[in-house]
This record gives structure tokens, sequence and C-alpha cells, in this order.
């Protein structure tokens, strides 16, 4: 279910879910339909809105999502676990992760 890992990339990124349905415009009922899984896939176009909130390609968010329905991980407790993948995903997109954040070069 996209919606989970959705809500679980918002939670990575520390959005309450009225940040973000204000980032991607949308309303947060509709957000909250989306990551409870009444609403079956958000649009392509929405999709595309979320990689860009979180910095991430498009292709990055389709396999975190993916990533995480084969291997859901549901225990707050793992929460690093989802991050550490999360890094690993922006890492293969080129980008930077959290921990890069706080270095100088």
């Amino acid at each position: 279910m996209i919606g989970e890992a959705l809500k679980m990339f918002r939670n990575i990124h520390g959005y309450k879910a009225k940040e973000l349905a204000d980032l991607l415009e949308i309303s947060p009922s509709y957000l909250s339909e989306i990551e409870n899984g009444k609403k079956k896939s958000p649009s392509y176009e929405l999709l595309e809105k979320y990689a860009d909130v979180f910095d991430v390609k498009l292709s990055t968010l389709i396999l975190f999502t993916e990533e995480y329905n084969q291997n859901k991980v549901t225990d707050k407790a793992k929460m690093g676990v989802r991050k550490a993948l999360f890094n690993f995903l922006k890492r293969l997109d080129g980008g930077g992760t959290d921990e890069d954040e706080g270095e100088q070069d």
C-alpha cells in the first residue's frame, strides 16, 4: 500500500499532516485518505509533488514505497531501519544523507 510508505516518508521528514498537505496543495483530509489506504493511489502528478517536497527523484520515491511494502516495518522502535533505508535510496538517487548535512568539507 503506497499510502503507508508515503506516511513513513512524511514522518521521516518530520512533517505534520497539515504541513505536508499545504506543500502538496491538497486538503489534509485527502492526504489522510491516501495515507490510510482509502484512496488506491495518488495521481502521477501528485507523486511528482511528493518527490519534490521530499527532495528525491520520483523513481527513488517509488523504490522506497515498494521496498517498504515488501519489508513492512511497523514497530516505531524500528524507525532507524526506515531512515537507513531512506538514506540508502537517497544515496542511490545521487543525494546526500541526513548524516551528510552536518559534515563540513
